[in-house]
């Protein structure tokens, strides 16, 4: 398995451009945001079962393993994100007519659409086309570059 900077380093190579960049930094957080959506509104066995276990929080578990184990403090980082965003998705789902599906779905589309908008700029495909595993570093990379943990041994 690569380690963390190697793979900020092979995902950043199709992120130069300021513009994409901007674009990811809004979109990537939307896209993982919009999965959580997504998986939520899949019916979950059990009837006296807490709304917070779905399928969402059930499958963020390998995911924030993979986190941890490319680095603690990553894992952590994506730990508080995933919890931000499971208690936004939560908090959609019992205050807003709109379903959590139908602005999942929506703002999925949307976000796909800027990212490839971002990729024509760069001028170069998406990385996840290489390698599905980059899909799990996008989110990585930001939370890497708000950190500076692209420009250290994390």
């Amino acid at each position: 398995m690569k380690n963390l900077q190697q793979w900020l380093s092979e995902y950043g190579e199709s992120h130069q451009n300021s513009t994409n960049k901007i674009i990811h930094y809004l979109c990537v957080p939307a896209i993982f945001m919009t999965v959580v959506g997504l998986l939520w509104a899949i019916p979950f066995p059990g009837e006296n079962v807490s709304p917070m276990v779905n399928w969402a929080t059930l499958l963020l578990i390998p995911a924030m393993l993979f986190y941890i184990k490319l680095s603690v403090f990553l894992g952590l980082g994506m730990i508080f994100f995933s919890a931000l965003t499971v208690l936004f998705v939560h908090w959609w789902s019992l205050n807003m007519d709109m379903s959590v599906l139908m602005m999942s779905i929506i703002v999925f589309v949307a976000a796909w659409i800027l990212q490839f908008v971002g990729h024509k700029i760069e001028g170069k495909k998406p990385s996840f086309f290489k390698d599905v595993q980059f899909l799990m570093i996008g989110p990585a990379w930001i939370f890497c570059h708000l950190f500076g943990l692209d420009k250290q041994e994390a």
